[in-house]
């Protein structure tokens, strides 16, 4: 059997060929090339092998462009593609351009591109600009100068701020402010029926206080929601306070009863010692009579006059205790 050479080489070049043609089919974008010329975008083939080349998803790139070009953006493809590889979305960049278009809000490519790369969702933010946005309030409590407390809620309707969103604060500064004024408004209250009557002094405060500023919103309304009566603060401080000085009192008055109790253990001690000392000496008597008996200074006569002097005394104190006793029920 005899192989023609001829025959197998021209096979050989034409499944070449036709690998290639399925490596270049593979990595060139065709089908997006096609899709652009018929839009009337005008992008070469060679851009999208450098796309390939960039490791750029041709899809994320074309798509966007097409669609900026029917919405009459002035939009190019460097500028999309630099973009998506310092990691933005172009998809939603063009979304919100063609929306900013729509709504007449002036938008440039490089604003939306900075505040897409800054984290904020640039659509949602011309969409609020649109449509402004409600954020309402967690209940704050605030005290009058009454002592009463003050609980209320507010509504804070707020628009995006287009220039101010690279850098701005966000909704959590909005709301602090916004209690900051609630709580203001009502501590400067003489009474907490005023607040009650009137609660648009609390939006009207408020938004004088200009709390939008440094903030990526522009507060369009500020509206008092809830108000209720809390609780009686200052009675609670009047009676705390009360008996914070009771227990105050309670202490010195213990203080000083402890005091008087050890003054009295102390005079109680002194007469002790006192009766002690007479003790000793009523015990030192006997012992001088002896030594006067024994030296001779004392005679048995004079020893018996000093008791009849003593019995003496005792019969005249046993009589006048009598006599007091026995006048005792006579006077009743």
């Amino acid at each position: 059997m005899f192989i023609d050479v001829a025959t197998v080489s021209a096979g050989l070049v034409i499944l070449l060929i036709v690998v290639v043609l399925f490596v270049i089919l593979g990595f060139v974008p065709l089908g997006l090339w096609i899709s652009a010329l018929a839009a009337g975008v005008k992008v070469g083939i060679f851009d999208l092998i450098g796309m390939r080349l960039r490791r750029v998803s041709p899809a994320k790139i074309v798509n966007p462009l097409i669609k900026a070009e029917k919405a009459g953006l002035d939009v190019k493809v460097s500028q999309l593609e630099a973009h998506y590889l310092a990691g933005g979305n172009v998809d939603r960049v063009v979304n919100a351009l063609i929306a900013a278009e729509r709504a007449n809000i002036p938008l440039a490519f490089e604003r939306a591109c900075a505040i897409d790369l800054a984290g904020r969702d640039v659509l949602e933010a011309v969409q609020m600009s649109v449509n402004p946005k409600v954020i309402e309030t967690p209940v704050v409590a605030a005290m009058a100068k009454d002592g009463i407390e003050v609980r209320s809620r507010a509504r804070v309707t707020v628009r995006a701020n287009i220039d101010r969103l690279v850098g701005g604060a966000g909704e959590e500064t909005i709301i602090a402010r916004v209690g900051e004024g609630i709580v203001t408004t009502v501590g400067s209250s003489d009474s907490h029926k005023a607040v009650l009557e009137n609660p648009d002094m609390i939006s009207k405060t408020v938004l004088a206080k200009g709390l939008d500023t440094g903030t990526a919103f522009e507060i369009l309304s500020i509206d008092v929601a809830d108000v209720d009566v809390g609780r009686n603060i200052g009675a609670k401080l009047q009676a705390d306070q009360a008996e914070a000085d009771k227990q105050i009192a309670q202490a010195k008055a213990e203080e000083r009863r402890a005091m008087a109790v050890a003054q009295e253990q102390e005079r109680i001690a002194d007469i002790q010692a006192m009766r002690a000392k007479v003790v000793e000496a009523e015990a030192q008597v006997p012992l001088a009579m002896a030594e006067a008996f024994r030296n001779g200074n004392l005679g048995v006569m004079d020893y018996y006059k000093m008791m009849n002097v003593q019995a003496d005394t005792k019969m005249r104190e046993g009589i006048s205790g009598g006599g007091a006793e026995s006048a005792a029920p006579t006077g009743k």
